[in-house]
């Protein structure tokens, strides 16, 4: 029988370091999957301490034990069904003020708990000086100061875990009122759930949904709804709120008596770029240069023009294809099985090549880009910067992580829609990503190919931006109120780790890798067979009356074929009609607002499926073919109107 390991999870804010921790500790042991019944991921691994192994599992970023988001809930159903021997909570030693409420209400649920204050080093610069033991000694509980980024404190963490006790520390009370609330409703809980008698009490006295779901199983479950009624009538404040205000003053006390705050060297340069960056008069422009040089020039301009003129028009078509045609000629006598790897569709001068020479280099560079972007901290700030803006569309501020991330993979993107807090928010977003927001290898494709026209460029750029920005309102009108409140942690800008920024981007392009070239394999197979066949040319022959009521060649028909098993594959069949002079400018311009918003392609459509449902995902991809075909109309009569003026 195989021995249960000990279990330690990893509970934290997003941005406090926590998988640098759990990188740290597992090193390239690591399994990453769907937390049953969700599709929420979380990361498992094993660490040896002291001779002994560890489970370590890094669970989704959450704020709070009264769980709002899907991750918060996949959080606390972890810490209630796994039964972790230890809890390691890290938090931002910055914002420990703010911080330190989630670490009583684990001390409330009776976990055995160690904190970890990461990114002291950035606190220092602060000004902001941490008396470790001394908090130590009032929570109750170890306690590690480290910088896990810069690798400091960690053996220090190491050697914790491996003396850590399992057994929990004593709450911090609260006050004599709230307490004997605690103490009635927890004599009244009969049903097992997981937490302790007290976390429970504590949820259910706060109202958090979550608790109610177990409440609805207890038999005394009206008694207990009665006495919390009682009980906010008698305190005159919302028992949420109550709760909030003391567990605050409380920490208020601890921090008084362990933190000192200091003038430090970086406050003022922090709180400046902060004010530059989330302000609109300065934070527009910014943003601008941020698409400017990351997007058209990094991601459009060098991968999808510079890397790919080479790898694809030199590197494959003038030295690899022709050494595997002759090899193929020479070693494989059957013509159908030539045409199946060196073919028009065949699956190397079709699949791998656009897989390879297209659409990796495009995908990296962004990934690249987006790492940076994610690492140096601008992205939360981005988000503050367009919640107003996001509010008209339903949404809030939150939403530009998945939006931004669209533009690398929108099957990536759908799936992060699940850290938006209502369904009716990640609807919205699922539905902009799918029609407006292309994937990194459509986009330089589309950049590259448009650069050289600088009305062709703003004629794409304005309009799928404006369709953005109407189906958004107009899916937030439909829908009925407005986002939900939008909430943050900042994390502070500082420059990104050369070595961090290239994992990141390493692994994401190693995923994406991995999920594009069997499909395109696989695509490359049916299209090939359907050549074969005929079903393609009828296929073809279907599409072609569309390409003639926008006014693009019969040609373009494959193209948008491709487009609907990947956006990226449809890009690269655009690529190749350019490169062969079949699209004028002003085709061009009507070929790429219509791909950019035509069907997802067969992976996202299947995640929207997913996580939205098969009849959502039908109704939105056939709301997305209309408008294509529609906008590829409009755009073409506007188009020739404007380039014959």
């Amino acid at each position: 029988m195989k021995q249960k390991l000990p279990k330690v999870v990893l509970i934290g804010a997003p941005n406090v370091g926590k998988s640098v921790i759990f990188n740290y500790l597992t090193g390239a042991y690591v399994v990453v999957s769907n937390y049953p019944g969700t599709t929420v991921d979380v990361a498992r691994g094993q660490a040896k301490i002291n001779g002994k192994v560890y489970e370590v599992i890094d669970t989704p970023g959450i704020y709070s034990l009264s769980a709002v988001t899907d991750e918060e809930r996949v959080t606390l159903e972890l810490l209630r069904k796994e039964k972790p021997d230890l809890v390691i909570h890290i938090i931002d030693a910055k914002n420990i003020r703010r911080m330190l409420a989630t670490t009583l209400q684990l001390m409330d649920g009776g976990f055995p708990l160690l904190l970890i204050l990461n990114i002291m080093d950035e606190a220092e610069q602060y000004g902001i000086h941490i008396q470790v033991n001394q908090l130590s000694e009032l929570l109750g509980l170890p306690v590690v100061a480290a910088s896990a980024a810069a690798n400091k404190g960690m053996k220090s963490l190491i050697r914790a875990i491996g003396v850590a006790s399992r057994e929990a520390p004593e709450p911090i009370f609260f006050s004599e009122q709230t307490e004997k609330a605690i103490h009635d409703i927890s004599k009244q809980l009969t049903v097992g759930c997981g937490f302790n008698k007290r976390l429970t009490a504590l949820l259910v006295l706060q109202g958090d949904r979550v608790a109610e779901h177990m409440l609805s199983l207890e038999r005394h479950a009206q008694d207990i709804r009665q006495y919390r009624d009682s009980f906010a009538e008698q305190s005159g404040k919302n028992p949420a709120l109550l709760i909030a205000l003391e567990r605050q003053g409380l920490i208020d006390k601890v921090v008084q008596l362990t933190v000192t705050y200091g003038k430090g060297q970086k406050r003022w340069r922090s709180e400046l770029l902060d004010r530059i960056t989330c302000q609109p008069l300065t934070g527009l422009p910014l943003l601008c240069i941020v698409l400017y040089f990351g997007l058209y020039q990094f991601v459009g301009l060098f991968g999808a023009g510079v890397l790919v003129d080479y790898l694809n028009n030199t590197l494959f078509l003038q030295m690899i294809i022709p050494i595997v045609e002759a090899a193929v000629e020479q070693y494989i006598p059957s013509e159908w099985l030539q045409s199946f790897i060196i073919g028009e569709y065949g699956l190397f001068s079709l699949g791998i090549r656009y897989a390879i020479a297209i659409i990796l280099p495009i995908v990296g560079t962004f990934f690249v880009a987006f790492a940076l972007l994610e690492d140096c901290g601008y992205l939360p700030r981005l988000a503050m910067l367009v919640d107003r803006f996001f509010k008209a569309l339903g949404l809030n501020g939150r939403a530009v992580i998945p939006i931004a991330l669209g533009f690398g993979c929108g099957t990536m993107a759908v799936m992060v829609t699940r850290t938006l807090e209502t369904r009716r928010e990640r609807v919205i977003a699922t539905f902009l990503l799918s029609l407006t927001i292309p994937c990194s290898a459509q986009l330089g494709v589309v950049l590259s190919l448009l650069a050289h026209n600088e009305r062709a460029l703003g004629i794409w750029l304005g309009y799928i931006v404006l369709i953005f920005a109407f189906s958004g309102w107009l899916s937030a009108k439909l829908t009925g109120s407005g986002g939900s409140a939008f909430y943050m942690e900042l994390p502070p800008l500082r420059v990104p780790a050369v070595a961090n920024v290239m994992k990141k981007a390493y692994s994401r392009m190693l995923w994406y890798f991995a999920e594009i070239l069997p499909i395109f394999i696989l695509t490359s197979s049916l299209l090939w067979i359907g050549d074969k066949s005929g079903v393609l040319v009828q296929l073809i022959a279907q599409i072609e009356p569309v390409m003639k009521l926008i006014g693009l060649p019969s040609e373009a028909a494959e193209a948008f074929l491709l487009g609907f098993f990947r956006r990226d594959y449809g890009a690269a069949g655009l690529y190749d009609m350019v490169s062969a002079g079949q699209l004028t400018d002003q085709q061009l311009v009507v070929a790429a607002v219509t791909l950019t918003l035509f069907m997802p392609c067969v992976a996202q459509f299947a995640v929207m499926i997913k996580e939205r449902g098969l009849a959502t995902a039908l109704v939105m991809s056939g709301m997305i073919a209309v408008t294509a075909i529609a906008s590829g109309w409009l755009v073409n009569q506007g188009v020739m109107r404007l380039w014959t003026m």
